[in-house]
C-alpha cells in the first residue's frame, strides 16, 4: 500500500516523498489507520519492520495545525539510544511541519537537565523519554502533562524485562485518563497482556509473526565448552580480517569487559558498550563504530533492538540469548537492506535447549561447524527432546583434551 492511500496530510506526504519513502510496511499499513481513528492499540512487531514510523506518522498527522506548544504525546522507551534514535526520526519526518520534540534520558550534563526541564515544564509537542529519568523530573513537581493526548510504549517487553513495570504504572498515573494509548512490543508474553489490561482501553490488536532471519544471513554454530569460546572467537575474527564492522553479543554485561579485554590482548581493535558506560561514553563508542574507527563492538542486548547501524558484516553470539526471539533481533543487525552477512553462535552444553528453541522459532536447523583441531573436541550434540530422565542430554567425548590455541 502506498502512503498516499493512508489518509495522511499533504505536509507529511511531502516529507515522506523527500526521504524516498513510498510504500508502507505491513505494520504501518495495519497500525496507521487504527491510530488515526483514535483507538487504543497493542501491536506485536519486531525491530526492522518499520514500527517507529507506524506510530510517529499518525501522531505527526494529528499534530499538523496544533496552535500551542503543550505536551501532546509521550513516548516511553527502554534505552537512551532508542530515545535518541526515535527523536531523530521525528525530526526527519517533521521537516516540513511545525512540530517540536525533545528526548529525555539520563547520563547527560547539567545543561541537558535544564533543557529537559524546560521542555517538560513549558511544553513541546512530543517527549521521548526513558522511564527512570522521566520519573526524576516528575518528582520535582514541575512536569506539565495535563494536555497529553497520546501515550506510546515502545519495546514494552524489553522495558518489563528491565524492571520498569512499576515506573510505567507510576508515569501513567500522572497522565489524563482520557487519552489514546499505544503499546508496541516485539513479543507478547503474559505480563505484557496484563499491563495492557491496566493502561489500555478496549484496544485493537495488530500482530505480525516474528520474521525469519534475512536470507542474506549465513548462520552457523560451534558447540563449545566455556574455556574454548575465546579461542574460537579469535579464530573466527582472524579468518575474516577484511570485515570492518562486527558486533559480539553477550547476555551478561559483566562479560562485556572480560571479552573486550581478551580481544584487545589478542590485538583486535574493539570497544565495549553496555549500561556500565555513561551516556557520553556510549555515544562516543557508537560514533567510532559507525565511522569504522572501531572494528568490533562487544555489546549486551541493548544493541540488538532499536539501534540503526548499517553494513554490519558479522554478528557473533558469544552466548545464546535467553529468548529465541532475541536471536532473531541480534542477527538481524547484519544483512540489512538486501546485503550479505554472517552470524555465528557459540553454544555450550547448558544452552543446547535454547538452540533447539531458536531452531523451532525460525523453522530451520542451524549448521553445526566442527571445531578447528587445535582447540580440542567440543561437546557432542544431543537434542534436549531426546534426553533421558535424570540424565544430562550431553556428554563429553572420551578423547577430549585441552589444547592451547596458537594465537
Amino acid at each position: 500500500m502506498k502512503f498516499t492511500e493512508l489518509e495522511l496530510k499533504e505536509g507529511l506526504l511531502e516529507a515522506l516523498s523527500y526521504m524516498g519513502f513510498e510504500t508502507a510496511t505491513p505494520i504501518q499499513e495495519k497500525a496507521i489507520p487504527i491510530i488515526l481513528k483514535n483507538y487504543d492499540l497493542i501491536a506485536c512487531a519486531q525491530t526492522g519492520t518499520g514500527k517507529t514510523a507506524a506510530f510517529v506518522l499518525p501522531i505527526l498527522n494529528k499534530l499538523i495545525g496544533k496552535k500551542d506548544t503543550s505536551i501532546d504525546t509521550l513516548i516511553i522507551v527502554p534505552t537512551r539510544e532508542l530515545a535518541i534514535q526515535i527523536e531523530q526520526q521525528i525530526q526527519g519526518l517533521s521537516y516540513f511541519l511545525s512540530v517540536g520534540s525533545k528526548a529525555v534520558y539520563g547520563g547527560g550534563s547539567g545543561k541537558d537537565w535544564e533543557e529537559q526541564k524546560n521542555a517538560l515544564k513549558e511544553g513541546t509537542d512530543i517527549i521521548v523519554a526513558t522511564p527512570g529519568k522521566l520519573l526524576s523530573h516528575l518528582k520535582m513537581g514541575y512536569v506539565n502533562f495535563k494536555n497529553v493526548k497520546h501515550l506510546i510504549l515502545d519495546e514494552a517487553d524489553r522495558m518489563l524485562d528491565m524492571g520498569f513495570l512499576e515506573d510505567i504504572t507510576e508515569i501513567s498515573s500522572h497522565l489524563p485518563k482520557n487519552r489514546q494509548t499505544l503499546m508496541f512490543s516485539a513479543t507478547m508474553p503474559t505480563k505484557i497482556k496484563q499491563l495492557a489490561r491496566k493502561i489500555l482501553n478496549d484496544p485493537k490488536e495488530v500482530s505480525l509473526a516474528v520474521s525469519k532471519p534475512a536470507e542474506g544471513v549465513t548462520q552457523a554454530v560451534y558447540l563449545t565448552f566455556d574455556n574454548q569460546k575465546i579461542p574460537i572467537l579469535t579464530h573466527i575474527l582472524n579468518q575474516r580480517k577484511e570485515y570492518d564492522s562486527i558486533i559480539i553479543f553477550t547476555s551478561a554485561k559483566a562479560k562485556v569487559s572480560e571479552i573486550n579485554r581478551s580481544l584487545r590482548s589478542a590485538g583486535f581493535k574493539s570497544k565495549p558498550i553496555s549500561s556500565n558506560l555513561d551516556q557520553d561514553e556510549r555515544e562516543e563508542v557508537l560514533r567510532l563504530f559507525r565511522a569504522k574507527k572501531v572494528r568490533i563492538l562487544v555489546a549486551t542486548d541493548v544493541m540488538s533492538r532499536g539501534i540503526d547501524i548499517k553494513e554490519i558484516n558479522m554478528v557473533v553470539n558469544f552466548d545464546v540469548p535467553h529468548d529465541a526471539e532475541d536471536y532473531v533481533h541480534r542477527i538481524g543487525r547484519t544483512a540489512r537492506a538486501n546485503t550479505k552477512g554472517e552470524a555465528f553462535t557459540l553454544v555450550n552444553p547448558k544452552d543446547f535447549h535454547k538452540l533447539s528453541k531458536i531452531e523451532r522459532l525460525i523453522d530451520a536447523k542451524v549448521t553445526r561447524l566442527e571445531l578447528p583441531e587445535e582447540f580440542g573436541v567440543g561437546p557432542e550434540w544431543k537434542s534436549p527432546s531426546k534426553k533421558k530422565k535424570n540424565k544430562p542430554y550431553y556428554k563429553k567425548r572420551k578423547n577430549f583434551t585441552k589444547k592451547k590455541s596458537n594465537k
